[in-house]
């Protein structure tokens, strides 16, 4: 099993690990920072908007069981891409959505998505997610970690107060998740 990497930043992290998690092919999902210039940054720090790093996950899948592009269609299905300065509540360039690629093909791939996207109608205003070369991914620390499965009513409180839960049932319906 040839194993690749995908890195998405969706806004806060929090949120965007259980939709990947349970699908077949996928090895770990990790919350984590990256695209910036600080090295080891603390979620403290990520947050001050000092660093230039983005709240992401990083997942680790076989690409022969669940490709690439799967994982894009389920990364646009969880986010606002047409918000250029954050993700529903949280706001600031840690919150910002992109997608890090890890490759010429993922870049092709996520490139093409996003015209797709632009061009299916769904959103009436610019597609403002970013498409960047992969840097240093950081994990974030373990608390962090599978959030919704450690503190799940916090977790749902949050998808549903920061407006995300609401804003991908007006976008996506129940059929949020890959045909």
């Amino acid at each position: 099993m040839a194993v690749e990497k995908a890195t998405f930043a969706g806004g806060c992290f929090w949120c965007m690990v259980k939709p990947f998690d349970e699908q077949p092919g996928i090895e770990s999902v990790t919350s984590g920072y990256t695209g910036g210039h600080k090295e080891n940054p603390s979620y403290k720090e990520v947050c001050s908007e000092t660093t230039g790093h983005y709240e992401a996950v990083q997942i680790v899948f076989d690409p022969e069981i669940f490709p690439y592009e799967k994982l894009l269609e389920i990364y646009w299905m969880q986010i606002d891409p047409t918000d250029p300065g954050g993700q529903f509540h949280d706001r600031g360039q840690s919150y910002q959505t992109a997608i890090f690629y890890h490759n010429d093909k993922q870049k092709e791939l996520a490139e093409k998505s996003k015209e797709k996207l632009a061009a299916s109608g769904r959103f009436n205003k610019p597609i403002a997610t970013k498409i960047l070369e992969a840097k240093v991914f950081y994990p974030a620390e373990e608390y962090h970690q599978d959030y919704y499965k450690k503190e799940p009513l916090h977790y749902n409180g949050y998808r549903l107060g920061s407006g995300r839960a609401a804003f991908i049932e007006h976008h996506w319906g129940e059929h949020n998740e890959p045909e």
